[in-house]
Formats: structure tokens, sequence, C-alpha cells
């Protein structure tokens, strides 16, 4: 059997930005009508995210390693302090009578939280998926959307965004698809984000540390 060489990803796409061009990046995201919080940590980025959400509200926690690792899927979808509703589709899950059920659960939640693969210096964000259930609400059907992705993913423009995206983010998802699914992962559905006619709608937290891919 031949031996399988681990990925190895490129140095470029896992710095962590620098303050200049994170200042520089938060001010062309805010031109364009998001809301940036900075902060250090990942504690600081879930303690930010949960005082955004008030407690009862209908949120969807979208499959992410970085909301994973910061503890805010589970203070969302365990605690009982929200109305989940990720818990509500987990139980439907398998059940091929249940699919159109499901579609309209997660259609148009209150908030919808998730992370993003590449944010461009001039204030774009970047997002792809296999099956695309995570990107119906992002454009309009979500209350509102807020993102957390730590600093490495800043590039300088949409070309590189999209390179970050083939390069680097598509072959750790498809070794994490491969161990989670026993089914690798690809880009089907891509998703680009330059503002919107509603400030305020979709709100971005910037992690100064490596979390997430």
């Amino acid at each position: 059997m031949t031996a399988v060489t681990p990925f190895k990803p490129d140095a470029r796409f896992t710095m962590l930005a620098d303050d200049e061009t994170i200042a520089r990046t938060r001010k062309a995201l805010e031109a364009n009508g998001f809301e940036v919080f900075v902060v250090d940590s990942g504690e600081e980025a879930r303690a930010k995210v949960l005082e955004l959400i008030p407690e009862g509200s209908e949120v969807m926690t979208n499959t992410s390693q970085t909301l994973d690792k910061i503890g805010v899927s589970a203070a969302i979808n365990e605690s009982g302090r929200y109305d989940a509703i990720r818990p509500k589709l987990m139980a439907l899950y398998g059940d091929p009578t249940k699919t159109r059920e499901m579609r309209k659960i997660a259609a148009a939640p209150d908030f919808a939280l998730g992370s993003v693969h590449a944010i461009t210096e001039d204030g774009e964000v970047i997002i792809a998926s296999a099956t695309g259930s995570q990107l119906g609400p992002y454009p309009f059907s979500a209350g509102k959307v807020i993102w957390v992705a730590g600093t490495h993913k800043i590039v300088r423009d949409f070309d590189h965004g999209r390179r970050r995206l083939k390069e680097h983010t598509l072959p750790l998802e498809h070794e994490r698809a491969l161990a989670a699914y026993g089914v690798g992962s690809s880009i089907h559905k891509e998703l680009v984000i330059r503002g919107d006619s509603a400030p305020g709608r979709y709100t971005l937290v910037l992690i100064r540390e490596h979390i997430g891919f």
C-alpha cells in the first residue's frame, strides 16, 4: 500500500496578519457595511459572539472548526439558553421523509453563525461549500450573520482568496471530512460577499490567533 503524504499547509496561508494589515482590512470591511471586532484570543471571541446574541434568540451554528474550537457551538447548542436550530436538524437527520422540513427549519434563522475561508484587504469575504447548506441564509434570509475568523485568513485580494480556498482550505477540509464522514470534500458552491444594504447585518469577529483553517 502506498503511503499517503500528509498535507503540509503553505505558510502564506497560515501566518497571522500584522496590525497594519488588520487595520487596513477592518477599515475596508467597515466601509462596505460590516461591523468588525478584533480580539486577541478564542476565549475573547467566544465572549464577544455571545454578547451579541440575546438569550432566547433563534440561532443556527453552521459547521465550523473555528466555532467548535472556541466553544461557541457548544454554548449555543448545549446550554439551553438559546433557540438552537442545529439540535433540531440533527434529530431529523437521516430520515429522507424529513428533508423538506430540515430545509425549512434552517432557511431563515434570526442569527446565522459560522466562519469564512478568506477575507480580502479590500473588504470582501469568500466562503465555499460542498453542499451549500450554510450558504443560503448568508446573502439574505438570516436576520443577522456573525462570522468568526483568525487573521491568518486575510489575503491581499480576490485572486489570492481563491488560491487560499483551493490550495489550503480544501485539502484540510478534505482530510477532516474523510475522518469525520468517510467521504472527502469538494468545492461545489462559492459565495462572495462585498457588503449589505442594511449596515450591521454582517458582523465579523477577527481573532489574532491561529484557529480554524
